[in-house]
């Protein structure tokens, strides 16, 4: 497992508060789908797939964006797209990535606008578009958050051999989500460039993307 994130700053921090508040007065029936809402390969056979580059990675989306627009895929054409998987309860890793790809994004800075970061929530019944709206631009105004029905999620999850399961806990969470945490990088043509692990610095974040900047300026 994963360690917590440690030190979020004062904003970040009051943002996920807030979040939560809205999570406890508005979380929404979520019983009889968590049973068939998984990956139907195992974490190792999916991580094995992404690693080695052995299955195509991405493709086509139609979902909808945490300000209630609808998006598509080719919206992000001529931007290189980060994509990111997760859901907003998560209590180490996506935060701890989303926040590093946020300071990598300040770092960046006008360079920045050649990217397209994507949060694709892994529970679209919870994450509804208000939860959306108060978690991911917490962590950059850049962000696109992203949700759709439980059969979008899905496909969108196995387009790009994302591993996730719901697991049930106990107590007013009722259930996690484990889920595979690699950073996508997609390239301005829509296609698979390669990833970057969970648990990459925004330092390292920066170096491996100002390549694909630069070639992308230079066109």
């Amino acid at each position: 497992m994963s360690a917590r994130p440690a030190g979020l700053g004062g904003p970040l921090r009051g943002a996920l508060l807030f979040w939560l508040a809205l999570f406890l007065l508005a979380a929404p029936s979520f019983a009889s789908a968590q049973d068939t809402f998984k990956s139907k390969r195992t974490a190792a056979e999916l991580m094995d797939a992404v690693m080695w580059n052995r299955e195509p990675i991405g493709g086509a989306f139609r979902l909808t964006d945490h300000q209630g627009r609808t998006r598509r895929d080719t919206d992000f054409r001529g931007k290189v797209m980060l994509v990111y998987f997760g859901y907003t309860s998560c209590p180490d890793i996506c935060p701890t990535d989303l926040q590093q790809m946020g300071l990598a994004l300040e770092m960046l800075g006008p360079a920045a606008q050649g990217l397209a970061p994507i949060f694709i929530t892994l529970d679209p019944q919870r994450d509804t578009r208000k939860l959306l709206s108060a978690y991911v631009p917490a962590f950059h105004p850049q962000i696109v958050g992203l949700s759709g029905s439980l059969a979008d999620i899905h496909n969108v999850a196995q387009a790009y051999r994302v591993y996730h399961e719901r697991v049930p806990v106990s107590g007013w969470l009722r259930y996690t989500v484990d889920h595979s945490s690699f950073i996508y990088i997609m390239g301005t043509d829509g296609k698979y460039i390669g990833f970057m692990p969970p648990g990459t610095s925004a330092e390292r974040m920066v170096d491996t993307l100002r390549p694909y900047l630069a070639s992308k300026s230079a066109k």
